[in-house]
C-alpha cells in the first residue's frame, strides 16, 4: 500500500478503494485515508476524504457510521463554506437525503429530531436555491415509514408536483420508491408500470434496477405473471449478490423462494450471506431480513423439515423449527423498537403479516439447481400434478369388499391407471375372508402384475385358480403371463419355452368355442411380447462383439438362429394378434389396446429393417388406436418414438407434433422422468428450428422435472445446458448466466460429455462478456480452452483463445489479451485460417498502442497483418475466397489507418501529427480502393472508409480532396431505393464532412 504524500495520491487512493467490494474492509481502508489527510494540511482534501468515507459507510452494512463525518462536514461547511469546491458544495447537500433516510433506519434516533432534521433540511436547500422536491420525498419517507397515510400522501403530491433540480434523486431511484408505496397501497399494477423504465434499463444507478428487480417480485406474483417474476429473480438475484449494503433486496429475493416453492433455493440463499443474520449497523434491513427467514423456516416446518439443519447465526447449528423462532423473536423486537420511537404498531403490523404470508404459488421452476431437501418434503409438498380423482367407492365410509371388488373390476376392464391400487385395496380388504376360486385368482393375478419380474409364481398361484373356477383360457392367460415377466428378468428362452403350450392349448379352444377372443388375445399377446424380447436379446447380442449369450439361449433349440428369422418370428406374432383381434374389439378397450400394441411391435419390426417411414405410420396408428379407445396415456411411448423417427428423417414439424401430443397425452399421469424426457426431447427439437423462447420454456419444465425425479445430475444438468443457452439466444444474458453457472455443478465429462462442458463454459463467457464483467468471462473462455487444447480439430480451441484475448483486453490485462491472442494466432495459422489470423495481430497491434512506447509494435504488427492477407490472396485461385480475403485486406488498411491517426501523442509537435495523419490518409485511402473493387457488396465498409479518408484530408488541410470523398459517398447512395440506417448516417456524415470543408474554405 503507498504512501500518501500529496494530494493527487490521496485522490487516486479513494478512486481504488471505491473500486474495492464493499464492507468492512473498504470502510476501515477509508478511515485510513481520512487519517492521511489530515496529515497533508489542506482542508478540501479532509472534505474529500470525509465525502468518502461517508459514501463508503452509505453503501455497506456499517450505515450507522455515516452520521459522524457528516456531523463534521455540516460544521466545516458552517464555518468555512469557502474551503468546498463546487463538486463538494454539491455533494454535501446530496447527502443530506441519506441522512434524512439513515435517521429513519435507526430507532435509537427520536422522531423529533429526525423531525428536526427535514427542517433543517428544507431550511438549507431553500438557502441553497435548490428545488423542494428531495425535502418532500424525505417527508413522504417519514410519514409512510410511521402509517401516517394521509400525510403521505400529501407529500407524496408535492413531491411529484416540485420541479426536477440537481438535488433530486436520480430518476430510477425516484420511480423505485413511487412503486414502493403503489404496493403498499395495494396497486401492484400501478407499480409495476412505474418501475418499468428501470426495469427495461432506461434509467440506472449503482442500486437500480437492483432494487426495483427485487421489489418485484411479489408483486408479479401476485398479479400471475411468473414468467416475469422468474426472470425477475435470475436477473436481479446476480446484481445484489455480492452488494454487502443490500441486505434488504437480498431479503425480498428470499421472500420469493419462501413463497414459490424454491425453500432449497432459499437456504442456499442464507449460506451464502451469515453475516446477514448478525450485523447490526442498519436495523431496518435486518428487521426485513429477519422476517423473511422466519417465513421460510416456518415454510419448512409445515412441510415436515422442522428438523431440518439450517444455516443460521454463526455460533451454533440450526433447526428450522428453532431458527423459525429466533428469527421471528428478532424481527419484532426490532420492529417494537421503531414502534416505540414512532409511536405507532405499523412496523409491527407490517412484520407480523410479511411473516404470515402463504405461498402464492405451490413450485414455480426457476431452471436453477438447488440442493434437495430431506426426503420428506416431496412427500410433505401437494402434489404438482393433479391426481387422478379417486372412485366413489375409494371415499367418504369405508366400502364393503363388494364394492371394492366391483370397483376393481370395472377399473381394470377400462384399463386405468389406478387399477393396480384398486386391486390392492381389495386384497387388504380380503384378508381373512373366505373367497370363491375366482376372486382370489383375480387378486392373485393383480398382485401378480405389480411385481413384475417377481410375480411369476403368484402367477402361476392365479392359473391355479382360474382353471379350479372353471376358466381355462384365463388360466392360460395367466401362464402366458408368468413366462411374459421371466422374460423381463433376462429369461427369455426359458420364456419362448414355457408360452409354447398355453399359445397351442388356446388356440385349440378357441377354435371349440371353448374361450374368448379376450383370453385368447392376451396368450398371443404374451407370446409376441417374449418374441420381441427374443428380438431385442439378439441386437444386444449381435451389436456386443464377444458378450457372453444367456445360459438359457443354448438350451432349447429354436429353428429361428439367425436374426432374420427372430425377427421373422416377432412379426408373424404380432400380425397374429391383429388378425385375431380386428373386427371383434367394438367397445372392448382390452381388444383395442392389443390391436394397437400389435401395430407398434410392427413398427420397432419396421426400424430393425430400415422402413422408417413405415415405421413411423405404425407408430401414428398405434397411438390413434389408443386414443380413440379412450386411453391417451398408452399412447405416450409411441408418440415418443414417432417423434425421434420425425427428427432422424428430418419432419421436425411432425416430432414437435409428436412430443407434445405425448405430454397432452400422459396428462397428469406420467411420471416425472417421463415428463422431464419428454419436455427435454421437445426443447431440443424447438431449438433446432430456431424456436428459443419455445425452447426456453420446455427446457424449463424438463429442469423441473428432472429435480422431481431426482435426476437433476443428469438430464436435469443437460436441461439446464441447453436452457440457458436458449436464454442466451434471446438477449437474456443475466438469466442465463445464472442458469448456465448452475449447469456446471452437476455436468460432468463421464455423463455429459467434454463438449458439453466446453459449450456450457462458452455460453457463459459470452454472457458475462454482455454483462460487462469481462474477467470472470475470460476465465470461463479460458477454461473451455483448455479442455478444447486436447481436441483433435483444433477449431473451437483457436476460437475459444480468441474470445478469451478478448475479454481479457476488456478487462484491463493487456499483457494477458496480448499473449492470448499470440496464442489464438499460432493456432489460426496451423488451421490455415487467415481470417482468424489476421483479426489476431490486429487486436495486438491495438493493444500495443495502449502500452507505453507501443507504437512501433502496433505498426509492425499491423503490417504483418497486411501480410498475411496478401500472401492468401496470391496463393488461392478460388473467387469466393478471394473475395473474403480482399474484404479482409480492406478491413486491416482501414484498421491499420485508425491506429496511426490514433497514435500520435497530443503532445507532440505539428509536424509529427501532420505526419502521422498523412501516413494514416494512405492507408485508408487503400482501404477505399480494395473496398471499391469489390463492388456493390461492400458499398458501406467502402464509404466508411471514404469518410475516414475524408476527415483526415480535412484535417490535413487538404480541402478539395476532402469534399470529393463526401460527394463519393453522396453518389454512393444517390440511386439507393431503400435507404437503410447506415446510408442515411453516411448521408448525413458527408453533409457534415462538406459544410466543414466550406467552412475552411471560407477562413
Amino acid at each position: 500500500m503507498s504512501e500518501i504524500t500529496d494530494f493527487d495520491a490521496l485522490r487516486r487512493a479513494m478512486a481504488e478503494n471505491s473500486e474495492q467490494p464493499e464492507g468492512p474492509a473498504r470502510n476501515a481502508r477509508a478511515e485510513q485515508l481520512l487519517a492521511e489527510a489530515e496529515k497533508l494540511g489542506i482542508p478540501l482534501a479532509v472534505i474529500e476524504a470525509l465525502g468518502h468515507q461517508l459514501k463508503v459507510y452509505n453503501y455497506s452494512s456499517e450505515k450507522d457510521k455515516m452520521f459522524v463525518p457528516f456531523a463534521r462536514l455540516l460544521r466545516m461547511w458552517d464555518e468555512r463554506p469557502e474551503d468546498f469546491d463546487e463538486y463538494e458544495t454539491h455533494s454535501l447537500h446530496w447527502v443530506f437525503k441519506w441522512m434524512s433516510s439513515g435517521m429513519l433506519d435507526q430507532p435509537h434516533i427520536p422522531l423529533a429530531s429526525i423531525e428536526k432534521w427535514l427542517g433543517e433540511m428544507e431550511h438549507r436547500y431553500r438557502l441553497a436555491g435548490h428545488s423542494e422536491r428531495a425535502v418532500r420525498s424525505a417527508e413522504f419517507s417519514v410519514a409512510a415509514h410511521i402509517g401516517d397515510v394521509q400525510r403521505a400522501e400529501r407529500a407524496y403530491a408535492a413531491w411529484l408536483a416540485a420541479d426536477r433540480d440537481r438535488m433530486a434523486d436520480c430518476q430510477a431511484c425516484e420511480l423505485q420508491g413511487q412503486g414502493r408505496w403503489q404496493v403498499e397501497r395495494g396497486a401492484d399494477a400501478e407499480a409495476l408500470k412505474l418501475w418499468g423504465p428501470v426495469l427495461d434499463g432506461e434509467f440506472t444507478c449503482a442500486h437500480e434496477p437492483h432494487t426495483t428487480l427485487a421489489s418485484s417480485l411479489v408483486p408479479l406474483l401476485r398479479l400471475g405473471r411468473l414468467d416475469e417474476a422468474r426472470a425477475h429473480h435470475l436477473r436481479g438475484f446476480r446484481l445484489v449478490r455480492a452488494m454487502e449494503s443490500m441486505r434488504g433486496a437480498y431479503a425480498d429475493h428470499v421472500e420469493f423462494c419462501a413463497l414459490t416453492g424454491n425453500e432449497a433455493r432459499g437456504l442456499e440463499l442464507l449460506a451464502e450471506r451469515p453475516a446477514y443474520f448478525t450485523d447490526t449497523g442498519h436495523p431496518r434491513s435486518r428487521m426485513e431480513f429477519m422476517s423473511v427467514v422466519s417465513l421460510l423456516m416456518n415454510r419448512l416446518t409445515e412441510l415436515g423439515l422442522g428438523d431440518q439443519q439450517v444455516p443460521g447465526p454463526a455460533g451454533r447449528t440450526w433447526n428450522a423449527r428453532e431458527l423459525a423462532a429466533h428469527a421471528r423473536a428478532e424481527a419484532l423486537a426490532l420492529a417494537a423498537r421503531f414502534d416505540q420511537r414512532n409511536g405507532t404498531s405499523y412496523v409491527s403490523e407490517w412484520a407480523r403479516a410479511r411473516m404470515g404470508q402463504r405461498p402464492l404459488v405451490e413450485r414455480l421452476a426457476l431452471g436453477v439447481r438447488a440442493e434437495r431437501l430431506s426426503p420428506g418434503v416431496r412427500a410433505a409438498r401437494p402434489a404438482s400434478v393433479a391426481p387422478v380423482a379417486s372412485s366413489p367407492a375409494a371415499s367418504g365410509d369405508e366400502p364393503d369388499l363388494a364394492a371394492l371388488l366391483a370397483e376393481a373390476r370395472r377399473l381394470s376392464d377400462a384399463l386405468q391407471p389406478n387399477a393396480v391400487e384398486a386391486w390392492a385395496a381389495v386384497a387388504r380388504a380380503a384378508e381373512g375372508v373366505d373367497l370363491d376360486a375366482r376372486d382370489r385368482a383375480e387378486i392373485a393375478d393383480h398382485q401378480a402384475m405389480d411385481l413384475g419380474p417377481e410375480g411369476a409364481e403368484l402367477f402361476e398361484r392365479a392359473t391355479e385358480l382360474y382353471a379350479e373356477a372353471g376358466d381355462p383360457g384365463e388360466a392360460l392367460a395367466a401362464r402366458a403371463r408368468a413366462a411374459y415377466v421371466r422374460a423381463l428378468g433376462g429369461r427369455v428362452a426359458e420364456a419362448v419355452e414355457a408360452v409354447a403350450e398355453p399359445y397351442d392349448r388356446v388356440l385349440a379352444l378357441y377354435a371349440e368355442g371353448a374361450t374368448g377372443v379376450r383370453q385368447t388375445a392376451s396368450v398371443l399377446m404374451g407370446r409376441a411380447r417374449i418374441l420381441m424380447r427374443r428380438v431385442q436379446e439378439a441386437d444386444e447380442a449381435s451389436g456386443a462383439p464377444g458378450a457372453d449369450v444367456a445360459a438359457e439361449a443354448d438350451a432349447v433349440p429354436s429353428p429361428a438362429s439367425s436374426h432374420e428369422a427372430v425377427l421373422a418370428d416377432a412379426e408373424a406374432a404380432a400380425r397374429e394378434v391383429l388378425a385375431l383381434v380386428e373386427g371383434h374389439a367394438g367397445d372392448d378397450v382390452r381388444l383395442a389396446s392389443r390391436a394397437a400394441e400389435a401395430r407398434a411391435m410392427l413398427a420397432e419390426l419396421a426400424v430393425h429393417h430400415g422402413d422408417l417411414e413405415v415405421a413411423a405410420e405404425l407408430f401414428a396408428q398405434a397411438s390413434a388406436a389408443y386414443v380413440d379407445a379412450g386411453l391417451p396415456w398408452f399412447a405416450v411411448e409411441y408418440e415418443a418414438r414417432l417423434a425421434g423417427l420425425a427428427h432422424h428423417l428430418g419432419d421436425t414439424a411432425e416430432a414437435e407434433r409428436a412430443l407434445k401430443a405425448a405430454l397432452e397425452h400422459g396428462g397428469p399421469h406420467l411420471e416425472a422422468t417421463g415428463r422431464a424426457q419428454l419436455h427435454l426431447q421437445l426443447a431440443e427439437v424447438l431449438g433446432g428450428s430456431g424456436e428459443s423462447a419455445e425452447a426456453a420454456e420446455h427446457a424449463l419444465e424438463a429442469a423441473h422435472w428432472a429435480d422431481e425425479a431426482g435426476e437433476g445430475p443428469t438430464f436435469g444438468a443437460w436441461a439446464r445446458h441447453l436452457l440457458g443457452g436458449f436464454l442466451l439466444r434471446q438477449g437474456r444474458c443475466a438469466e442465463a448466466a445464472e442458469v448456465l453457472e448452475s449447469a456446471l455443478l452437476d455436468l460432468t465429462a463421464e455423463t455429459h460429455g467434454d463438449g458439453a462442458i466446453v459449450q456450457t463454459q462458452w455460453w457463459l463467457g459470452d454472457c458475462l462478456s454482455e454483462l460487462g464483467e469481462h474477467r470472470a468471462s475470460a476465465e470461463r473462455r479460458l477454461q473451455a480452452a483448455e479442455i478444447a487444447r486436447h481436441w483433435p480439430e483444433q477449431q473451437d480451441h483457436a476460437t475459444l483463445a480468441h474470445l478469451a484475448a478478448e475479454s481479457l483486453g476488456q478487462a484491463g490485462l493487456p499483457a494477458k489479451a496480448d499473449r492470448a491472442y499470440a496464442r489464438a494466432g499460432d493456432l489460426w495459422r496451423s488451421l490455415g485460417n487467415v481470417h482468424g489470423l489476421v483479426r489476431s495481430l490486429r487486436a495486438r497491434a491495438w493493444l500495443a498502442l495502449r502500452t507505453e512506447d507501443g507504437t512501433d509494435t502496433a505498426r509492425e504488427l499491423m503490417t504483418l497483418a497486411l501480410g498475411e492477407c496478401e500472401r492468401a490472396l496470391g496463393a488461392t485461385a478460388d473467387e469466393d475466397a478471394q473475395q473474403r480475403l480482399t474484404a479482409e485486406l480492406g478491413d486491416t488498411h482501414r484498421q491499420f489507418g485508425d491506429l496511426l491517426a490514433r497514435s500520435s501523442a497530443e503532445d507532440a509537435g505539428d509536424g509529427s501529427i501532420q505526419a502521422a495523419f498523412a501516413e494514416a490518409l494512405a492507408q485508408v485511402a487503400q482501404a477505399v480502393a480494395v473496398f471499391a473493387s469489390l463492388g456493390d457488396a461492400t458499398v458501406h465498409s467502402r464509404t466508411g472508409a471514404e469518410l475516414a479518408a475524408g476527415w483526415l484530408a480535412a484535417d490535413l488541410g487538404r480541402s478539395a480532396e476532402a469534399a470529393a470523398r463526401a460527394r463519393a459517398v453522396l453518389a454512393a447512395y444517390a440511386d439507393a431505393v431503400d435507404e437503410t440506417d447506415v446510408a442515411r448516417a453516411r448521408r448525413a456524415e458527408a453533409e457534415q464532412l462538406l459544410r466543414v470543408v466550406e467552412e475552411q474554405e471560407d477562413r
